[in-house]
């Protein structure tokens, strides 16, 4: 499949307290505005399209708490590992789907957040700042929920947020909390934050988020 303009294909759904409609919706000018073709699925249907997938240089994946058989889960990594872009942020991304294929893909998966929201700082990492996501960025704060996260070690950490110590833990604990990662001819980008839709009023969450659908994308 040939286009003149290059192809995103955004995948939301799942549970509704993330909005992924809203949320989603909020992105689709912005990838319009880079010469994006956007095309929305609110079903998981198109991970069984291997050409569709093959001909999309972006997949925005915007679904909490969905199953993927072993099939789509193949078939999404293997666009990705052939170049097609993947990018996401909080649960649409990182608590979509518990297949430890798709974890591998995207370098984590959510473990747990306190509850409720509060203030909490998000770190850019000093040796990262250069990184076109984070470039010109300072450190900010969120108020809403702070993701616990495991990641692959063979992750990109651009951006890192702290738990203060609790009844379980003595000591801080530091957590990844943006990062990128490659998959071989396929870019991941991955954002922790974003559970509302004011969590991208914050400058530097809706920047980082706009710049890592494009960096995702095929090149």
């Amino acid at each position: 499949m040939v286009s003149e303009s290059r192809q995103a294909l955004v995948v939301r759904g799942g549970w509704d307290g993330h909005h992924p409609v809203t949320i989603s919706d909020s992105f689709v000018p912005h990838l319009k505005e880079h010469g994006y073709t956007v095309e929305i699925r609110d079903d998981l249907a198109v991970y069984d399209d291997v050409e569709r997938l093959a001909a999309t240089d972006l997949i925005v994946q915007c679904w909490t708490m969905g199953t993927l058989t072993r099939e789509q889960s193949a078939n999404l990594a293997a666009a990705v590992r052939a170049g097609t872009g993947l990018a996401g942020w909080h649960g649409g991304i990182v608590d979509a789907f518990h297949d430890h294929g798709y974890h591998l893909l995207t370098g984590g998966t959510f473990v747990m957040h306190p509850p409720g929201y509060h203030e909490h700082d998000y770190h850019l990492v000093p040796e990262r700042s250069g990184h076109p996501v984070v470039a010109g960025l300072d450190d900010f704060t969120v108020h809403s929920e702070q993701y616990w996260v495991l990641t692959d070690p063979h992750i990109d950490v651009l951006a890192t947020t702290t738990f203060p110590p609790d009844e379980l833990h003595d000591e801080p604990v530091t957590v990844p909390a943006v990062w990128t990662r490659t998959w071989g001819r396929g870019r991941v980008f991955v954002s922790t934050i974003g559970h509302k839709p004011d969590d991208f009023d914050v400058p530097e969450v809706r920047t980082l988020t706009e710049r890592g659908l494009l960096w995702a994308s095929r090149p």
